[in-house]
């Protein structure tokens, strides 16, 4: 048998270190989010937010947090399934859903610190860059952008969801108001019609067309800017299941039942003896 040589000794083992549970998952970019929440030590207990957005394949996630000792603290969050109550039913993970629900979480931000009448932001989107000049009284609210796991490629959706500036600022209108998408469905309408019926069957559904998306777009703006809380969904009651199985008993209840049966017995015995 040939000699082998122990690669990891028993002090490798002994010293060994397991990694964070969201480390080992792949969840978390610990080296990321130790320098997002970190805090100058002359702030004392200030929360330091940091503006998360994630996506999944049929929603959007944007939120506001701030770490403590407990755990992380939700300010307030938006989510892409909420555009509908606002006018748009379709497209709800793209770059212009991602800026509609950026706008939506900073308005309702703004809303809830009461500062959305002092700061209006940018109330018609042109690309270019803007930038929140301080009030008399309060200053803006402010919040780092954590993308996660996310590749911070140009032009990625993340960016649509802060207002990012783009090179162009011609080219990044064009995606806040979804021309990318209406250049598509121009291109499939010419060349693969079939394609084109299926891949926007939904657009279809609901009448918007290659030329009615931008002035949607605006017209979601304007709503959200109108009324940007939260509305609770209506919960519907809980339906009775039909029962299979008995019904489990307290104590006075089998009690209650064993006299019961107990004088039924009785009853009938006094009747045998009678006659």
């Amino acid at each position: 048998m040939a000699f082998v040589k122990a690669q990891k000794s028993k002090a490798y083992f002994k010293r060994f270190q397991v990694k964070f549970k969201r480390r080992r998952e792949g969840k978390t970019d610990y080296r990321a989010r130790i320098r997002l929440i970190n805090q100058d030590k002359n702030k004392y207990n200030t929360p330091k937010y940091r503006f998360v957005v994630r996506f999944t394949n049929k929603d959007i996630t944007a939120q506001i947090i701030s770490a403590s000792i407990a755990g992380d603290l939700v300010l307030a969050a938006a989510y892409s399934h909420e555009l509908p109550r606002y006018g748009l039913g379709v497209g709800l993970t793209n770059y212009a859903a991602a800026y509609c629900t950026g706008l939506l979480l900073a308005r309702r931000v703004l809303k809830t610190l009461e500062m959305d009448d002092e700061y209006e932001g940018n109330v018609e989107a042109t690309g270019e860059d803007f930038s929140v000049e301080p009030a008399e009284t309060r200053r803006p609210f402010r919040a780092l952008l954590d993308v996660g796991l996310i590749k911070t490629t140009t032009g990625n959706r993340v960016f649509g969801a802060l207002k990012d500036k783009n090179l162009n600022a011609d080219v990044h209108r064009k995606y806040i108001y979804g021309g990318h998408v209406a250049a598509y469905m121009r291109t499939l309408t010419e060349d693969e019609p079939e394609k084109y019926q299926s891949h926007f069957s939904e657009y279809i559904k609901k009448g918007v067309d290659a030329d009615s998306i931008e002035e949607m777009y605006k017209k979601v703006h304007a709503a959200i800017r109108a009324d940007p809380t939260v509305k609770k969904s209506e919960k519907q009651p809980r339906k009775e299941h039909k029962r299979y199985n008995l019904k489990k008993l307290s104590y006075e209840e089998r009690k209650a039942k064993l006299i019961e049966r107990l004088n039924a017995f009785n009853s009938v015995a006094d009747d045998e003896d009678d006659e």
